[in-house]
C-alpha cells in the first residue's frame, strides 16, 4: 500500500517538473525574441550606416550614386520587413497560460494529497478499532444545516438589494391591480421557500443517523395527507381566481369606454412596429393584407374612407389620464406587444386583432424626474423569439400631456401619400377618390 502511494507521489511530482519546464519556456523563447530583434536593429542600423556611406561616396562620384542609393533602400526595406515579421504575440501571454495552468495543477495536487491525507486517517482508525462508520453522517448533517443559513442569507440580500433594483411601480391604471396580484403571490410563494427549507435542512441534522439511535417507522398519517393536499389546492384556487377577475376587469371594458377612448393600430412584422393613428375622423381605416404593395407596405384599403386622413407614428405617442385602446395585429408571424413599465403584453397574431386598452398615469418626463435619469424612455418591446432580428423590434413609448399630444400628431405625416393618392386613382373607379386630398 505504501509502495503504490510512494508510486503515485512521484508521478505527481514528475509531472509537475514536466509542466516546470514548459512553464520555463516562453522565457527562453522572449530571450530568443529578443536577441532576433536586437540583431534586426543592428542590420538596420548597419544598413542605415552604409547609406550615409554611400551618400558621402556619391558626393564625389555623381555616377554610381543612383545604384548605391536604391541598394541602400532595399537594405532599409528588407530591415523593416524582417522587424514586422518579427512582431508575434507577446511572450507574456505563454507565461501567463502556463501560470495558470500550472496553479491548476497545484490546486488539483493539493485536493489529492489531502484526499490521500483522509484516506490515511480512516485507515489508521480503522486498524486502532476506533473508526466511526456515521461519523460522515453528522459531517454532511452540518453542511446541510450551513448551507441553510446561507441560503436564508441569499433570499434577505436579493429582496433587499435586487429587489429595489429591479421592481418599479406601474404607470398605468390597471398596472396597479397587476402589481397587487404579483406581491401578493410573491409573498405567499417566498413564504412556503423558507418554511419548507428550514423544515427540511434543520430535519436532516437533527434526526440524522447515529449510533446506539433506531428509525421510527412511520408510513402512513391520513392526516398530513389531508393537511398538504387541501391546504395547497385552496391557496392555488385563491391565487387562480385573483388572477382570473383582475385579467377579467382589464380586458372586459364596457362598449361605451371602447369608444370614448383613443384607438391606436400597432402592426408587427419581422424585424419592426408600425404605428397607425386615426385621423380626424377618430376612426382607424380597413387594412387588407391583399393590397400589399411596394408603396403600400401596409396593405391599407383606400376604398374606405376612414383610411385616407390615418396618420403614421414615428413612436408611440399616447397622452396621460387618457384612456387608450391599441388594436394589435399582425403580418407575418406571431410577435408580441410588451410594455413592462405600463404592465402590458398581448400577443400579435396574424389574421387577428387583439386589443388591450389602459390608462398612463405618468409622463414620460415624471418618471424621468423619478428615475433620476434624464435619457429614461418607456420601450415596447417584442416578447416573442420571431427570428435573427428579434432582439431589434423596440419602440419608444412617449406619454405626453394632452396639449403636447395634439401638438405632436398635428405634424404627423399621413399613410395616404401623393403616390399612393395617384396609384389608387389609377386603378379605382370609384368616385370622388382623386378629391380625396390629405393635405
Amino acid at each position: 500500500m505504501n509502495l503504490k502511494i510512494n508510486n503515485r507521489f512521484k508521478s505527481i511530482l514528475g509531472l509537475l517538473l514536466l509542466i516546470s519546464l514548459y512553464f520555463v519556456a516562453p522565457v527562453t523563447a522572449a530571450q530568443s525574441d529578443s536577441t532576433v530583434v536586437d540583431t534586426v536593429a543592428a542590420v538596420a542600423t548597419t544598413a542605415t550606416t552604409d547609406s550615409a556611406t554611400v551618400d558621402t561616396t556619391a558626393a564625389a562620384v555623381v555616377t554610381d550614386s543612383s545604384a548605391t542609393t536604391v541598394s541602400a533602400t532595399a537594405a532599409d526595406g528588407t530591415a523593416a520587413a524582417k522587424v514586422a515579421e518579427v512582431k508575434k504575440i507577446d511572450p507574456q501571454v505563454y507565461k501567463n497560460f502556463f501560470y495558470y495552468l500550472l496553479l491548476f495543477l497545484v490546486a488539483c495536487t493539493i485536493i489529492a494529497v489531502i484526499g490521500k491525507i483522509h484516506s490515511v486517517y480512516v485507515l489508521t482508525r480503522k486498524m486502532n478499532g476506533k473508526h466511526n462508520p456515521l461519523s460522515n453522517n453528522n459531517w454532511q448533517a452540518a453542511l446541510l444545516f450551513l448551507f441553510l443559513i446561507v441560503f436564508l442569507a441569499g433570499i434577505y440580500y436579493s429582496y433587499t438589494v435586487w429587489g429595489s433594483w429591479a421592481w418599479r411601480d406601474a404607470v398605468t391604471e390597471h398596472g396597479k391591480e397587476i402589481d397587487q396580484m404579483f406581491i401578493i403571490t410573491l409573498a405567499i410563494t417566498t413564504f412556503v421557500l423558507v418554511v419548507t427549507h428550514i423544515i427540511l435542512l434543520t430535519f436532516t441534522y437533527v434526526y440524522r443517523m447515529r449510533a446506539k439511535r433506531m428509525a421510527y417507522y412511520y408510513p402512513h398519517n391520513d392526516s398530513i395527507e389531508r393537511i398538504w393536499t387541501i391546504v395547497p389546492a385552496i391557496v392555488l384556487t385563491v391565487l387562480v381566481l385573483f388572477g382570473f377577475f383582475t385579467w377579467r376587469s382589464i380586458t372586459n371594458v364596457p362598449e361605451e369606454l371602447q369608444k370614448s377612448a383613443l384607438q391606436v393600430e400597432v402592426l408587427g412584422e419581422q424585424f419592426q412596429w408600425h404605428v397607425r393613428y386615426p385621423g380626424a375622423d377618430g376612426k382607424i381605416g380597413k387594412r387588407n393584407y391583399k393590397l400589399t404593395t411596394a408603396t403600400n407596405g401596409y396593405g391599407i384599403d383606400f376604398n374606405d374612407k376612414n383610411s385616407w386622413d390615418d396618420i403614421r407614428g414615428g413612436d408611440i405617442v399616447i397622452p396621460v389620464n387618457k384612456s387608450v385602446r391599441f388594436h394589435i395585429i399582425s403580418k407575418d408571424i406571431i410577435h408580441s406587444f410588451f410594455i413592462p413599465d405600463f404592465r402590458v403584453q398581448v400577443n400579435a397574431v396574424p389574421g387577428m386583432t387583439n386589443y388591450f386598452q389602459f390608462t398612463p398615469t405618468v409622463t414620460t418626463e415624471e418618471m424621468r424626474d423619478r428615475m433620476n435619469d434624464p435619457k429614461y424612455d418607456f420601450i415596447m418591446l417584442c416578447n416573442k423569439i420571431c427570428g435573427s432580428g428579434h432582439w431589434n423590434m423596440a419602440k419608444k413609448v412617449v406619454v405626453v400631456t394632452e396639449a403636447e399630444y395634439k401638438e405632436w400628431l398635428s405634424k404627423q405625416e399621413k399613410y395616404f401619400t401623393e403616390d399612393l393618392q395617384k396609384e389608387f386613382a389609377n386603378n379605382s373607379p370609384v368616385e370622388g377618390v382623386t378629391t380625396a386630398s390629405v393635405n
